[in-house]
């Protein structure tokens, strides 16, 4: 029996350009968490950002994991806080500095928004490529010399390169920076999330599954993008939708449709309904 679910967002339960999960998804939620099951949000984003993902339904995420699983949370309470190290942070927004097009971003988590992750730095990047690159960099970036925050939990690097680049880049940054590991949030995203060595979504799933007493047979992800493959390998039943990666849908044992198909919801009532009987929902056989 499923008695924990655990789900990326960003293209896996919530599409791509969606203002935030469907009212099918909160609604398949709510009957996990009625029949006495936890539901999680396992996902880059920061717990601000989880109102406007959720349309303000605080139930949804009262437990999950959050910045790649550097803040991880069980029925509203905070069980453990990962930081970056500031030092090897500032050694990365001077090194990136010769990427053109490419910026260290930090996150000041002390001002969010319902829309933001956070009010964003950039480091590493001069006002002149910003110009030449202000499609990916948005309108009026903020950037910075130096660090000046004593703590950051979420930190990424933000290229505007192709993909067979970005892929390169992750690899020389992983090579540069042993203190740091670095992960792709999305498919052909413009981000290269950065997580302490060692740390990530499926370490936060160990913590969550220690902490409320379930075993790795009693725990379902769904994922669809690299940073989730940690994340499928500490669990029992691993999903992926059908728009996953290659790798990702590799280190699934079960797929699904798509994000854009609202699958994900679909599922969270399959195993609500499993757990009446005390069975697995009937889509991992199929």
């Amino acid at each position: 029996m499923i008695r924990l679910v655990l789900t990326d967002l960003d293209n896996t339960l919530i599409p791509t350009g969606a203002p935030h999960a469907s009212e099918h998804a909160l609604a398949g939620i709510h009957a996990m968490l009625d029949a006495g099951l936890w539901f999680g949000p396992v996902s880059g984003r920061v717990p601000a950002a989880m109102r406007w993902m959720f349309d303000g339904d605080e139930a949804c995420y009262q437990t999950g994991a959050f910045v790649n699983g550097q803040l991880i949370y069980a029925d509203g309470e905070l069980l453990h806080e990962e930081t970056l190290d500031v030092r090897e942070l500032a050694r990365v927004g001077t090194w990136i500095a010769a990427y053109e097009g490419c910026a260290l971003v930090v996150y000041d988590l002390d001002d969010v928004s319902d829309s933001s992750d956070g009010a964003a730095y950039l480091m590493g990047i001069t006002a002149n490529e910003l110009a030449r690159h202000a499609e990916c960099f948005g309108p009026a970036p903020r950037t910075i010399n130096r660090l000046e925050q004593p703590r950051y939990l979420k930190a990424n690097v933000r290229c505007d390169l192709p993909w067979d680049q970005m892929v390169h880049l992750r690899d020389e940054l992983r090579l540069a920076f042993p203190a740091f590991d670095f992960v792709f949030p999305m498919l052909h995203g413009p981000f290269i999330d950065i997580l302490p060595a060692g740390w990530s979504k499926g370490r936060a799933v160990e913590v969550l599954a220690e902490c409320l007493g379930l075993s790795r047979d009693e725990i379902m992800a769904f994922g669809d993008s690299e940073n989730d493959i940690a994340m499928f390998e500490a669990v029992g039943h691993p999903v992926a939708v059908s728009n996953a990666s290659a790798d990702a849908a590799a280190a699934a044992r079960c797929h699904i449709g798509a994000a854009a198909d609202d699958a994900v919801a679909d599922a969270l009532f399959a195993v609500a309904d499993a757990a009446a009987t005390g069975d697995l929902p009937g889509f991992l056989y199929s």
